[in-house]
Parts: C-alpha cells; sequence; structure tokens
C-alpha cells in the first residue's frame, strides 16, 4: 500500500518541494534569533528545543527511509518499544543537544530531506510509519509537521505569523485525510460527499468536493490548517460545517498520519 490510500494526483510537486524548503527558512530566522531554546511551548513538556528536535528526528528517519530501507525496520522497532512515549522521549533526547548543534542538525538533516525527495522519482516507495510512503506524499507532510510545530513555537514566543500560500498543502492534506479523522475516533468513515470550502490568504477561494455535496465546511484556509493540524479548538476558529457528518469531522478532524 502505497501513500495510505491517498490520491495524490492533485499535489505540485514542483510547488511543493520549493515550499518545504521556504517554510523550513521561515522558522529558522525565527528560532536562529532566539537565545533561550528553554521557552515552553504549547505542546505539553515541550519546549523551542523539543520541537526543533522533533523536527530534526524526524528529518533523519526520513533519510534512513529512503537510503536505507533496510534499516528502518530498526526505527520501527524502537518506536514499538517505546509506544505512545516515543515521540516525548525521541524530543527530550534531541533537546539535551546544545543548541548550537541541534540548530546545525535541523539546517544540515532538512537541507537533505529535500535534495532527496527532490533526486527520487515521485512514485518510488519507502517505508514509513503503518505504509509505503512516496516523495508525492513526504513532500506535504514534511511541510506540514514544520508549519504545525512551527505554530508552536510561534505562539510560545507571542510573535505574529503572517499565514501564505503555502497552508494550500496543509488544507490538501486536512481534505484527504478525512477518513483517518473518523478512523482514528473509532468511527465509521461517511460514504457521502463533502465539499470544502476555504478562503486563502490572498482572498482567493479554495475549494474541494462536489459543489452540490450536502456534508459541507466553510471558514479561512488559516483556521482549517490550524483545526487539522490539531493546534486550535473547533471554538477557536470561524470554521462553520453544514450536515451531522460534517460537524462530528470538525470536532475530531486530525491530519496526521
Amino acid at each position: 500500500m502505497l501513500d495510505y490510500g491517498l490520491d495524490m494526483s492533485s499535489v505540485e510537486h514542483d510547488l511543493a518541494l520549493p515550499d518545504l524548503v521556504a517554510e523550513g527558512d521561515e522558522l529558522d530566522a525565527l528560532v536562529s534569533a532566539q537565545t533561550d531554546w528553554t521557552e515552553p511551548t504549547p505542546a505539553a513538556g515541550w519546549t523551542i528545543a523539543h520541537q526543533i528536535a522533533h523536527l530534526a528526528s524526524a528529518d533523519a528517519n526520513v533519510l534512513i527511509a529512503i537510503r536505507t530501507p533496510d534499516a528502518f525496520d530498526a526505527v520501527l522497532k524502537q518506536a514499538a518499544a517505546a509506544g505512545s512515549q516515543y515521540a516525548d522521549l525521541d524530543a527530550a533526547a534531541g533537546a539535551a543537544t546544545p543548541r548550537s548543534a541541534l540548530l546545525e542538525q535541523w539546517r544540515t538533516g532538512r537541507t537533505e530531506v529535500a535534495a532527496a525527495l527532490r533526486d527520487i522519482p515521485l512514485d518510488h516507495g519507502f517505508p514509513w510509519y503503518g505504509s509505503q510512503l512516496t516523495a508525492a506524499l513526504m513532500v506535504p507532510l514534511r511541510l506540514m509537521e514544520t508549519w504545525a510545530h512551527g505554530q508552536d513555537i510561534f505562539d510560545a514566543l507571542g510573535v505574529s505569523r503572517r499565514p501564505t500560500g503555502r497552508l494550500h498543502h496543509v488544507a490538501s492534506l486536512g481534505v484527504m485525510g478525512r477518513a483517518l479523522s473518523f478512523y482514528a475516533a473509532q468511527l465509521p468513515v461517511p460514504e457521502e460527499p463533502f465539499r470544502v470550502e476555504l478562503t486563502g490568504p490572498d482572498g482567493r477561494p479554495w475549494a474541494w468536493g462536489p459543489e452540490d455535496a450536502m456534508q459541507r465546511i466553510q471558514g479561512s484556509a488559516l483556521d482549517f490548517c490550524l483545526r487539522v493540524t490539531q493546534r486550535r479548538s473547533r471554538a477557536e476558529t470561524d470554521l462553520t460545517a453544514v450536515g451531522q457528518d460534517a460537524q462530528k469531522w470538525l470536532d475530531i478532524a486530525r491530519v496526521f498520519l
């Protein structure tokens, strides 16, 4: 099974890869100007250092999966052994690294990930957690995770963040991952089609799904992305839903695969 069964035909890889690089560069500009990475973030127990360590670790695992796929079994076994504490323990270990070394590790890793994802065929499969992935999905996934954990850091520092068109990749993942939200909540996946209508940062409309769908989500692209990455509660957004299944989706929305 490749890409978790998601249809990646609409992903514009030539745009997604530069956007991934830009997302990392924007966050780099913020954190590199901060001398104190012990500032707590909204994620319980995670400081700025934990957030960057998590991104750096994920990048390292992407490189293992692409370059030495057989060795990725060891990553999976380590994750299975730690269970639900895996992310916390991994981030804590990385956060213990001196700030300068961790920053350099993250910079080097994300540069190598971008190069690796650029150089392999879009449909080339490599192992990941629970499935096989391709570059077509991994690029927007890395962008989404960089944006989401970056949001935690922006929030921690009280810095206003200007939304950009890069959110389209995050929103697309949110739409494509609707079934995941219901699956994770142990609820049956609705068979009825959905319509998602969002307003992009430049005021232009973004839309997915048939225009006559009875289940509908509307609102700003920023709020939709904040919701599906679980950075904001539904009540903290301007999102509206029409239809029982659409209402439930906003309650349980997630995009983590």
